[in-house]
């Protein structure tokens, strides 16, 4: 059983996907990029970029009634490693004190060639 996961004022998918899928009590984040409701991207820099990614991953998991503490697994996806210490900065800000198992990885193209991309897995308890 699978339950999608579609939040309030939330962007249109850019492509056949669920933002986020609930089943077995685990909530499955799609791949959020800095895009806001009406369609805008927000890169005018790695720190902004990063934390409307962060918003929209908290977004998904309000929709769902969960928290950032509800994280278990995240995967970061960047444009260049170069990037990696400003995203580790913003990213620590919204996860806690007991962040969640992460990879973090560069790519070669990312959707609307935004610089980061994260992905993630959420349970419930």
């Amino acid at each position: 059983m699978k339950n999608p996961v579609f939040p309030p004022n939330a962007a249109k998918p850019l492509a056949p996907y669920t933002p986020a899928i609930e089943s077995g009590g685990f909530l499955f984040l799609s791949g959020q990029i800095a895009l806001d409701a009406e369609g805008n991207l927000h890169t005018g820099d790695i720190a902004t970029e990063t934390r409307k990614v962060m918003d929209n991953i908290g977004n998904l998991l309000r929709a769902a009634g969960l928290g950032y503490e509800h994280l278990v697994k995240v995967t970061i996806f960047l444009s260049d490693m170069a990037h990696y210490a400003a995203v580790n900065e913003v990213y620590a800000g919204y996860v806690g004190e007991v962040p969640p198992a992460r990879e973090a990885v560069a790519v070669r193209g990312l959707p609307r060639g935004v610089n980061v991309e994260i992905s993630g897995v959420a349970v419930r308890g």
